[in-house]
């Protein structure tokens, strides 16, 4: 158990594990595990003001993973996308076809992931690794042992073939079963999965189990695709396949409440979509993910930023526990999704406003390559320097207390007599904390704008102050005689953001 109580709205920064040894192999040119890591590589996380590690894919990996992703077409042209020259070493089995919750023998030996934890810890960090509850590697030793765990059939008849593999082909079994793969409904089944079957207690149990021993070498996990878990969710895609009747509890009320018993600080992240997300925090997740934000971020036209602004003014404290991002191992890199100038303008969004801040490696570097979860090789990417001093001037204003213990308000950014609707492209909001007032403004759009930023009560003053922008460097002049009617002016060129420190200003 960590001795500190971790603070609000934390930064988390996630890291895929054999990339991540990989690279550092070649940097100290030295064969390294994660236990063997050198101190300064941690020390930089905790100086850059974050408080989790999400270590990706540190479980031993499925060996007919690895043989399927070596085999499908679709998966090879991303391996020459990604890595061109990839030869048959650069691949392993997908981290999410689990063969065992053990550490991956290319990451280190038994015992090291407690190391990596304690020394964590030590810097104020705590760690987090996955927990994959709707599926396992299709070569998972239950299924020699117990198969009744997992969605099953006798004959394939009547269902999608896709759906299903036979476990006396693939020589698992000595009898004729048809075994599920893990599957979202929305999209083909992973075929390198077999489908857990949710009704049956002994499933439920199993995996809890399984999570007990992960709450022993971590401080949380990233469960992936929760929602498949819930008796809802799970009954409309298998529940013709199960002949356990619907349990009357869910499977996160009964694990997290084992869990929660020994451990209370232990974290519970859900990855989630399908607007389930409120309905797993109140069965027990500490966060869930906002992949909606980051949708509306991506995806809204520019014209009008009012969807953002709407879904920003959710409750707080579901806005609280909510996953912010513009990137991870799911989605594309940053840079190449949203342009360089607008994934900056996102970047100073999703780290302002109330919740985690998930940030992923690669990201400050500017990377443009989504690797494929199956390569344990990265290509080399040149970093780019005008973004790598932008995080590291973004990082370093929002470690201040005020973005983590202080109050979040939206603001208001007003016309300025022009006749046009720019203005409604500016989002705009404060922190307040003790004697601390931070404003954040983030002209989200193509078009320059100017309008009028309304002050947070009780921050008006009639003098002239030279506010310090904390992004742009320097400081702004502001006339304040008419801020306690119309605020301050600002002019914004395309996809700028401000952070201007009012009680700095202030006090000069």
């Amino acid at each position: 158990m960590t001795n500190h109580v971790l603070r609000r709205n934390p930064q988390l920064y996630e890291i895929n594990a054999c990339i991540f040894i990989n690279r550092l192999s070649q940097k100290y040119r030295q064969s390294l595990t994660l236990a063997t890591v050198p101190d300064e590589e941690w020390q930089l996380l905790a100086r850059q003001g974050f408080d989790l590690v999400w270590l990706m894919g540190v479980w031993q990996r499925s060996p007919d993973s690895r043989h399927e992703a070596l085999q499908h077409p679709e998966l090879r042209k991303e391996f020459d996308r990604a890595l061109p020259g990839w030869t048959d070493e650069d691949i392993s089995g997908s981290p999410y076809a689990i063969h065992a919750y053990e550490l991956n023998p290319l990451l280190g030996q038994p015992g090291d992931l407690i190391q990596v934890k304690s020394k964590l810890n030590k810097l104020g960090l705590r760690l987090i690794l996955d927990f994959v509850p709707n599926h396992l590697a299709c070569d998972h030793p239950w299924i020699f042992s117990y198969p009744e765990r997992f969605v099953q059939r006798e004959s394939v008849e009547g269902v999608h073939p896709s759906w299903f593999f036979s476990a006396e082909t693939s020589r698992y079994i000595a009898r004729s079963r048809y075994f599920a793969h893990g599957r979202d409904p929305n999209f083909p089944p992973w075929t390198d999965t077999v489908q857990v079957n949710f009704y049956s207690p002994d499933l439920r149990q199993a995996l809890t189990d399984e999570l007990r021993k992960i709450e022993d070498v971590a401080d949380g996990v990233r469960c992936d695709m929760a929602m498949l878990a819930l008796n809802d969710v799970f009954g409309r895609v298998w529940g013709k396949f199960t002949d356990y009747p619907r349990p009357e509890t869910e499977f996160w009320t009964e694990t997290i409440g084992q869990v929660k018993q020994e451990r209370p600080d232990f974290i519970f992240l859900a990855e989630a979509y399908w607007d389930l997300e409120r309905q797993l925090q109140q069965l027990g997740f500490d966060f869930t993910y906002d992949k909606t934000f980051y949708d509306r971020l991506r995806w809204l036209s520019f014209s009008n930023n009012g969807d953002i602004r709407s879904h920003l003014m959710t409750d707080k404290p579901y806005q609280q526990r909510s996953v912010h991002f513009i990137e991870n191992h799911d989605e594309q890199r940053a840079v190449t999704a949203f342009g360089h100038e607008r994934s900056l303008a996102a970047a100073v969004i999703v780290t302002t406003v109330p919740g985690i801040r998930l940030f992923h490696a690669g990201q400050f570097e500017g990377n443009h390559i989504r690797l494929p979860v199956q390569l344990i090789r990265g290509p080399s990417e040149a970093i780019d320097t005008n973004i790598w001093r932008f995080y590291e001037k973004l990082l370093t204003a929002c470690n201040s207390p005020v973005f983590h213990d202080g109050e979040w308000g939206m603001l208001d950014f007003t016309r300025d007599g022009l006749n046009n609707n720019n203005h409604l492209n500016v989002l705009a909001w404060s922190w307040q904390h003790k004697e601390q007032v931070k404003l954040v403004v983030v002209n989200y759009s193509e078009k320059a704008c100017q309008g009028w930023l309304k002050l947070p009560l009780g921050s008006e003053s009639t003098q002239k102050v030279s506010l310090p922008d904390e992004l742009l460097g320097g400081t702004q002049d502001y006339s304040l005689k008419h801020t306690a009617s119309r605020g301050l002016y600002l002019k914004l060129k395309p996809w700028e953001s401000q952070i201007l420190d009012m009680a700095a200003g202030a006090g000069g």
